[in-house]
């Protein structure tokens, strides 16, 4: 069966409008979730589901080939102040489709889903699962981390998100920290007490000066920001007790773990790590998708924002439509052209592709 590329943009971009006007936070991904189960049915597919999270694979799977996975995540942010338009009403003006979620990640989602529909429906020397994800923007637990181990053993994946369709072959880790710095209280007025802002501020200096050696030829050092600080109770109580935050991107040469310990060497204050789970990823330039994108001029480079690739202990790489800085921002866009090209292009790369 030959699919007409004409009648899948269409319905995706059909799909795309539908998961628009459908509110889609992140934990909150139900209805979206029906309404993409709906579009899999009406293609001939019965999807597997766990919470919010749907799957399909090949008619013809066959545990004797590789194993592809497309995937992409239904859930958004919620809008920012600064929208002018409805974010849940999709707006079509001059080849533009604005719209909450349009760029992150309804358009990847929607172009990999018709994607797998056309590669599915001729015999490839590769099964094809597609995952639909959920919880993605808040990293959760029970989105495409509970899956994966669901899965069947795969080689390779692609992980739809805002890249211009250039493949983004590494993406940066997240470790986040809370850090205590402990002093002793005593009045402002005297000679007396410890401060905890003042004991704070060293470590506070180190996080910001400080350079691991091991720096990432796609993604550069590892990046350490303070981003929270909390300390005191009244202007005249010298305080005992300083609370910071620090965001730490690592890179792929350190694990987080790897990192936490080094900080913890580094440091006198208290550090506990929220968790070790977000770790960067990396895939080879040699791998034939990579090449392949290589050859039809795409150009590989290093992400510095995270997305499920976290999860996925197998090869895989970042690509989909869109820019991922018109993500999280008022109005929110896709062009629809973007969607058109990314489904031929993902059909160039993957049809016929031998791992």
């Amino acid at each position: 069966m030959e699919y007409d590329i004409d009648a899948l943009y269409y319905n995706a971009v059909d799909l795309l409008k539908d998961m628009i006007k459908t509110p889609s936070f992140s934990r909150e991904e139900h209805n979206v979730a029906e309404i993409i189960a709906t579009c899999m049915h009406k293609a001939g597919y019965e999807p597997q589901r766990k919470g919010n999270n749907l799957w399909i694979q090949s008619k013809d799977f066959d545990e004797t080939r590789p194993t592809i996975l497309l995937n992409s995540h239904m859930d958004t942010v919620r809008p920012v102040s600064g929208w002018t338009k409805d974010p849940f009403t999709p707006e079509v003006d001059d080849g533009t489709l604005f719209g909450l979620g349009s760029n992150d990640a309804g358009a990847s989602l929607v172009s990999l889903l018709h994607t797998f529909f056309i590669l599915t429906a001729k015999k490839q020397d590769y099964n094809l699962i597609f995952l639909a994800s959920c919880e993605e923007e808040v990293s959760g637990k029970d989105g495409a981390e509970a899956v994966v181990p669901l899965l069947p053993k795969i080689e390779f994946g692609i992980v739809g998100e805002p890249t211009q369709m250039n493949p983004a072959i590494a993406e940066k880790g997240l470790l986040v920290l809370d850090c205590t710095a402990y002093g002793k209280a005593g009045h402002a007025a005297r000679n007396e007490g410890e401060n905890a802002i003042y004991k704070a501020l060293k470590d506070v200096e180190w996080f910001r000066t400080y350079q691991f050696p091991e720096v990432s030829d796609l993604l550069g050092p590892v990046k350490m920001t303070v981003s929270m600080i909390n300390a005191g109770t009244q202007h005249n109580v010298v305080p005992d007790k300083c609370d910071f935050v620090v965001d730490v991107r690592s890179n792929e040469l350190y694990s987080n773990e790897e990192l936490f310990n080094l900080i913890d060497r580094h440091t006198g204050c208290e550090v506990k790590p929220r968790s070790f789970r977000l770790n960067s990823s990396r895939i080879a330039l040699e791998n034939p998708f990579v090449q392949r994108a290589i050859m039809i001029g795409k150009e590989p480079y290093g992400s510095p924002t995270l997305s499920d690739q976290t999860f996925m202990p197998f090869p895989t790489l970042k690509m989909g439509p869109g820019d991922s800085a018109r993500s999280h921002t008022a109005n929110e866009y896709i062009l629809l052209s973007e969607i058109r090209e990314s489904i031929e292009l993902y059909v160039k790369l993957l049809d016929g592709l031998r791992l």
